[in-house]
């Protein structure tokens, strides 16, 4: 998230709370993509992580960039942490240990997404070449110990590297050593938030093999396809995974907003300074917990909207749905994921044969394939299958929403050539992981560092 909320408008009941999110639901011709995606930040002389500071730093590439676009400079404590366009609604923005993340604006297309990435990476290599700097785009850091990663200037960072020791084993390496492929997408009532959040629960763990990239840990291989995925097995639990009552029938934004209600906050923000607000829950704020401790101690939509971003459960719900199960990846997978989702959420048969797939998927089949995947990858199997050929029968499914979409670009092409390099692994057989795991024992000698030359932007 680029930058913090700030709506003085007070909060009272969970029914405005339900009533936040309900008030994202659009008419179908309304309904936009909005892409984010993350890559690492390297110096191409020694594959070192560029740190936020220096002449050649992080903070130098945001100033420079500012100047290009005009965009809005963002500033915590004085420091610049990332910018917001002046038009349109994309952003960039840093995430804890300096990877570099566009959030791209809400877009009619994928061809208009594609266009955007494009621009993006264009801009910010234009800024980094000079520099001796590249971008690399996989899921997982491959080489840079926690130690070694930088530490972002951004309050709420703080609040949350002093946090997730305490709720997990895995958190700070989610922070600081991965990077994420996502997309944002509407709904257009409470029914079909409720039809959409379902289907693509399930079928996250798919999308999380498919976009599998991130075998390496510390220089070498980590056993697994998706170290990203895995590592979402234990990092704040409360507030991460896969919830079961998201599964029940009558799922709505109330319910959403009970469970978000009762997991513990990370902070809030009173002129411009963020207060450390671990030790109690949104409930309890809403109760008076920090009467006598901040002056302006009532919750304001501000802080619900805050709240909402420090959630992250597979999908997450807040104004749209976000698709969180992804690791990053090279260029054509920015524009492929999102391509996944729009084909079977936005197109009315594709969503009921989609769902049709996965009806006799219960909570427990989709938990345990969320748990295989990290290792297994597309071979982990969910009621007699493996995803080899749920992914042919879901990408077919996407393809057909795609089709039917029918959003055609100056040369008259639809936006199924989106899948293709889904298409084409699936095809092969063998993951971006996979392929990254037989480079490393085969041309690349057993070493990683070739990776930031062939897998950069």
């Amino acid at each position: 998230m680029a930058r913090d909320t700030t709506d003085l408008t007070p909060v009272s009941s969970i029914g405005e709370l339900a009533e936040h999110m309900a008030e994202g639901s659009k008419p179908k011709e309304a309904f936009r993509i909005g892409t984010e995606h993350e890559k690492f930040v390297f110096f191409k002389a020694d594959h070192a992580p560029v740190p936020y500071e220096g002449e050649a730093g992080i903070e130098t590439i945001l100033r420079q960039l500012q100047e290009k676009t005009g965009w809005e400079p963002i500033e915590d404590a004085g420091r610049i942490i990332g910018l917001a366009a002046t038009s349109g609604g994309g952003a960039i923005s840093l995430e804890p240990g300096g990877q570099f993340e566009l959030s791209g604006a809400p877009l009619e297309t994928l061809h208009q997404t594609c266009k955007e990435s494009n621009e993006h990476l264009s801009a910010v290599k234009a800024i980094a070449e000079p520099l001796g700097i590249g971008f690399l785009g996989i899921g997982g850091s491959p080489k840079w110990t926690l130690a070694e990663t930088p530490r972002m200037p951004k309050s709420r960072y703080g609040i949350m590297s002093r946090y997730m020791p305490k709720v997990g084993s895995q958190g700070l390496d989610m922070m600081y050593r991965t990077c994420t492929i996502q997309v944002n997408l509407d709904f257009s009532s409470e029914a079909d938030m409720r039809r959409k959040m379902q289907l693509s629960l399930k079928l996250q763990p798919l999308a999380t093999a498919l976009f599998a990239s991130s075998p390496f840990t510390d220089g070498k291989p980590n056993g697994l396809q998706s170290w990203r995925g895995d590592i979402w097995r234990d990092t704040d639990n409360q507030r991460s995974g896969m919830r079961e009552g998201f599964f029940a029938p009558t799922f709505g934004f109330e319910d959403y907003a009970r469970w978000a209600l009762d997991v513990p906050m990370y902070f809030v923000v009173r002129d411009g300074q963020y207060h450390d607000c671990t030790h109690i829950t949104f409930r309890q704020f809403m109760d008076g917990a920090l009467k006598g401790t901040l002056a302006e101690w009532q919750p304001t939509m501000g802080d619900w909207t805050n709240h909402l971003s420090t959630l992250f459960p597979d999908v997450r719900l807040k104004r749209f749905l976000e698709m969180r199960g992804a690791d990053g990846g090279p260029w054509r997978r920015i524009c492929a994921l999102p391509a996944f989702w729009v084909g079977l959420l936005y197109d009315g048969a594709a969503l009921d044969a989609a769902e049709q797939a996965v009806k006799d998927w219960t909570y427990a089949d989709a938990l345990a394939l969320r748990d295989a995947v990290p290792a297994q990858g597309l071979s982990a199997t969910v009621r007699g299958r493996d995803l080899w050929s749920v992914a042919r029968d879901i990408l077919a499914i996407s393809r057909l929403g795609l089709k039917n979409r029918a959003r055609l670009n100056g040369e008259g092409v639809d936006e199924t050539i989106f899948l293709a390099p889904l298409d084409e692994m699936v095809a092969r057989r063998m993951t971006l992981a996979e392929e990254l795991l037989a480079l490393y024992n085969g041309r690349w000698n057993g070493s990683v560092e070739p990776i930031f030359g062939e897998f950069q932007y």
